[in-house]
């Protein structure tokens, strides 16, 4: 546990202190006299110094401070419900995070944001230094799915789930070939594999990757951070002498221009197109696709999950990849009977720049559309349509969205930091879901042009089918516009 002393050194002083809260300096007098800091204020202290609930000084009364006369203003933290100590685990023995420059003892890794936080851990994975955004995943499960989504290109994951490595790793278990997060982020030690079919360790094949790990941080006071102020940026070091240059690491943190304005869809994407092969997976057969082909789709790739291509493939089509940097005329010389528009990471803006275009021809061509996370926004700008950076994201597999058409509630997987803009959708454009998180677009559909898509991952089944529906309503769209039965 941290003295008051202790947390006001660390944010830089009672004024410093005052300011992050939203108090007056009598108020930090008052916390000061009873060596206890209100609850209501913890998440503030959290986000600024990046310690956790164990090291809240709780001392003397819990109101102290709270009384309007000592000049305390109005708090976005204040909102915050008061955290149970009850509830509240014993802490992991590692280090802390801090806003200091020594090196505790035992620490071989550490994450640094752009704002000079420092969390300290112990370190796994490749000895290296990467620089992205910081965000959050909830999933319980299928973490080397995640760690391989290529929508996680220039982020380093957050899991909130501690038990993480004790599936191990494997061939099958991935989205692409290489992995496109640039490091993890996790509470406990990595634990042992035990899983008939792991063939190595998850440590092991971090290292094969060259992605750095730290292990030890309290990722509870890390995800309130990015909740309550956004995903900032950081670099991720791991460092088995535990020699760390911060001054090096903090300025690289803040000098990293982040995700906004970033196109990364031509950094994952396919360099030339290919045919796809197999289906969705079952225990005897692997992936092999079992569902007789009825129509051609072609695939533009702007970071495709193959899962995805497995559910394109097992709803009966052909799938043909083609690069994301593709023409109208590459995608329709192929002949399709539809095309699909798959998730990516990065601003949509900026990927729209060439993909835009290209998607503007495929519908002027009445070809049906179908697109998922970046290819709905993508659809959507094409449409006419803006897009916008979250302060959040969603990302995780937990995520409430409704069909404005049935009134049914899909549990979805998302992993996305912006959204459509409901305001800017044109005429003829309909809202087709929202997330009961926050009343955010979760879809669209322009009957006239043949085309809808949704924001959310259809194919991560952590509903477990909620949403697979949606590869069929495709396959449907195309069968009519074919004049054939569905």
């Amino acid at each position: 546990m941290r003295s008051v002393e202790e947390i006001i050194t660390l944010m830089g002083g009672a004024e410093a202190v005052a300011s992050r809260c939203g108090v007056g300096l009598e108020a930090v007098r008052k916390w000061r006299q009873s060596r206890a800091i209100p609850p209501k204020h913890w998440a503030a202290v959290l986000s600024a110094t990046g310690l956790g609930f164990h090291e809240m000084p709780r001392g003397g009364s819990a109101d102290a401070g709270s009384d309007p006369s000592a000049g305390e203003k109005p708090s976005a933290a204040a909102a915050q419900p008061t955290p149970p100590e009850k509830t509240m685990p014993e802490p992991v023995e590692t280090v802390s995070g801090t806003r200091g420059g020594d090196v505790p003892p035992g620490a071989t890794a550490c994450v640094v944001l752009s704002d000079g936080s420092v969390f300290w851990g112990r370190g796994f994975g490749a000895a290296a230094r990467q620089v992205g955004e910081i965000c959050f995943n909830t999933g319980l499960t299928g973490y080397q799915e995640t760690l391989t989504d290529p929508s996680y290109a220039g982020q380093i994951i957050t899991f909130t789930f501690p038990h993480i490595g004790n599936v191990g790793a494997n061939g099958e278990d991935v989205e692409s070939t290489t992995p496109a997060a640039r490091g993890l982020i996790v509470k406990a030690d990595l634990t042992e594999p035990s899983n008939y079919r792991a063939t190595r360790h998850l440590d092991d094949w971090l290292k094969s990757f060259g992605i750095p790990g730290i292990a030890g941080v309290d990722t509870r006071a890390l995800t309130i951070r990015i909740r309550d102020l956004g995903a900032p940026n950081g670099v991720i070091c791991h460092a088995p002498d535990g020699v760390f240059d911060l001054a090096a690491l903090r300025a690289e943190a803040a000098g990293w221009p982040g995700l906004e304005g970033m196109d990364l869809a031509k950094d994952v994407s396919c360099r030339q197109s290919y045919n796809w092969e197999g289906g969705l997976w079952s225990w005897a057969e692997g992936y092999a696709a079992k569902t007789p082909k009825r129509h051609r789709v072609v695939a533009v790739d702007y970071g495709a999950k193959r899962n995805i291509l497995r559910c394109l493939a097992d709803a009966g089509c052909e799938v043909t990849v083609v690069p994301a940097t593709a023409t109208a005329e590459e995608i329709l010389r192929h002949e399709p009977d539809g095309v699909f528009l798959s998730n990516g990471p990065g601003d949509p803006a900026a990927t729209g720049e060439y993909a835009v275009p290209a998607i503007q021809g495929v519908l002027e061509a009445q070809k049906p559309v179908f697109g998922i996370c970046l290819g709905h926004q993508l659809l959507a700008l094409a449409l006419g349509a803006k897009t916008y950076k979250l302060d959040r994201g969603h990302r995780g597999a937990n995520q409430p969205v409704k069909d404005l058409a049935t009134g049914r509630v899909e549990i979805t997987s998302q992993n996305h930091g912006f959204a459509v803009d409901d305001k800017s959708l044109p005429e003829g454009v309909s809202i087709t879901h929202v997330s009961l998180f926050d009343g955010s677009n979760e879809g669209i559909a322009c009957e006239a042009k043949r085309a809808f898509s949704v924001q959310y991952h259809p194919e991560a089944s952590p509903g477990p089918s909620d949403s697979h529906y949606l590869f069929h309503r495709f396959t449907a769209v195309m069968s009519k516009a074919k004049g054939e039965p569905a």
